[in-house]
């Protein structure tokens, strides 16, 4: 479940990150377009003046704007006998032109000696997402931050590495020391089985585990096993159609090129949320825990979760306060906010995700829409201290619902 230590080495030397301020991101306070350096940078960009290739990105939440260009390392004072003075320009692009004071800058230096240069908006989940994968304490001071060694693993999980690399348009290298395409392909030939096999097949392959005693380290087990499946899977999927081609009568089919390439998005898009529930099931049933899925309530919502099941819901006799609605989204973003549209006779709802560090003003706006979060416990750590007296874990919300379910046993129900 775990990354080996220093992962972050496949992809980078070094990263320096720094909060934009207003001389440095208001075009009347900024002429210069250049950072003084610190000492440490000198370890990341070396002595000598130098151009590099440099990709520009601006990310929220929502967006992202992209541009190319160069950054340019070079000593000020190339010429004096006794001192330097190093700087790094950058030129004006679509992004350094959405950034704005509050801004957080990472700089990251590549193997290849190519930048990933990477504005993130303030109060920005992805923004505490990247402060947290590069292991970087979010310096409100305004200087620079560097961090060279990337040799701390900060107990992170592949899944979520995964996910917050592919945003920044790094792809993630898959690791199968463990010969687990062979395993997949002996079950299942070379092509995706529906999506309850695909999460049934890699919990079998979870032999350490507990839901009862440990439902957070099963959940989060069982969802990384599915996604590293899915990826060695897909790769040996997608290299084997791109090594047949896409020729038909001697010419090539760019039509036929488009519409693989688009199945392969759309397959990404649909199928974490389809495991994730697929392993909430597992976990429900373990535990003995009544519930309906997806039943359809509303205005035809259908909320993912209902418990203890859609008739108790749909019987106006049974009591609000014992029913539960839990949504699953292995990623929020903005779409939490669908979750409060579903079950209206139920007030308080519940999230499940795996989504690491969302920002604070994320979750106090749920908070305030009486959405209560549920993430795994080892994915609290990369929220605040704040947030994480109010989160709640897997074990938690199962003990809320045993609770209910113990009190209203499920016999009784339907006369209540």
């Amino acid at each position: 479940m775990g990354l080996e230590n220093g992962y972050l080495k496949k992809y980078f030397k070094g990263i320096i990150v720094k909060k934009l301020s207003d001389v440095e991101t208001i075009p009347k306070k900024s002429n210069q377009h250049e950072y003084n350096a610190t000492t440490k940078m000198k370890e990341i960009f070396g002595f000598d003046d130098r151009k590099f290739e440099t990709d520009f990105l601006y990310i929220d939440d929502e967006n992202s704007v992209t541009a190319k260009n160069f950054l340019t390392w070079y000593d000020a004072r190339r010429n004096h006998p006794t001192r330097s003075e190093y700087r790094l320009y950058y030129p004006s692009t679509k992004v350094s032109e959405m950034a704005k004071s509050g801004d957080s800058l990472f700089i990251c230096v590549k193997q290849d000696d190519t930048i990933l240069c990477i504005v993130a908006a303030k109060d920005a989940t992805i923004t505490s997402q990247l402060y947290w994968l590069f292991d970087i304490t979010d310096n409100k001071a305004g200087k620079f931050t560097q961090n060279s060694l990337l040799n701390t693993d900060s107990g992170q999980l592949e899944f979520l590495a995964r996910t917050i690399l592919e945003q920044i348009g790094i792809a993630y290298e898959e690791d199968d020391s463990k010969g687990l395409l062979a395993e997949l392909i002996g079950e299942f030939g070379n092509s995706f089985p529906k999506t309850a096999l695909f999460s049934s097949f890699a919990r079998s392959l979870v032999k350490d585990v507990d839901p009862i005693s440990e439902p957070d380290i099963a959940l989060l087990k069982w969802f990384d096993m599915d996604e590293k499946l899915f990826f060695l899977m897909e790769e040996n999927i997608v290299k084997e159609r791109l090594q047949q081609g896409f020729v038909e009568d001697g010419e090539v089919n760019v039509k036929m090129f488009i519409n693989f390439s688009l199945s392969v998005q759309n397959r990404r898009k649909s199928r974490a949320g389809y495991s994730l529930e697929n392993h909430i099931c597992a976990l429900l049933d373990a535990n003995g825990i009544e519930y309906s899925h997806t039943p359809v309530t509303e205005n035809r919502s259908k909320p993912d979760f209902l418990f203890p099941n859609i008739e108790c819901y749909r019987n106006t006799d049974f009591k609000a306060e014992n029913l539960t609605m839990l949504g699953a989204k292995s990623t929020c973003k903005d779409r939490w906010r669908q979750v409060l549209a579903e079950a209206d006779r139920i007030d308080r709802k519940h999230l499940l995700t795996l989504e690491a560090a969302i920002s604070t003003y994320q979750t106090d706006e749920m908070q305030d829409k009486h959405l209560q979060l549920v993430v795994p416990e080892q994915i609290h750590c990369t929220y605040t201290e704040s947030q994480r007296k109010w989160l709640y874990s897997v074990a938690d919300f199962l003990d809320e619902i045993k609770e209910k379910q113990r009190k209203t046993p499920y016999a009784a129900m339907l006369r209540l």
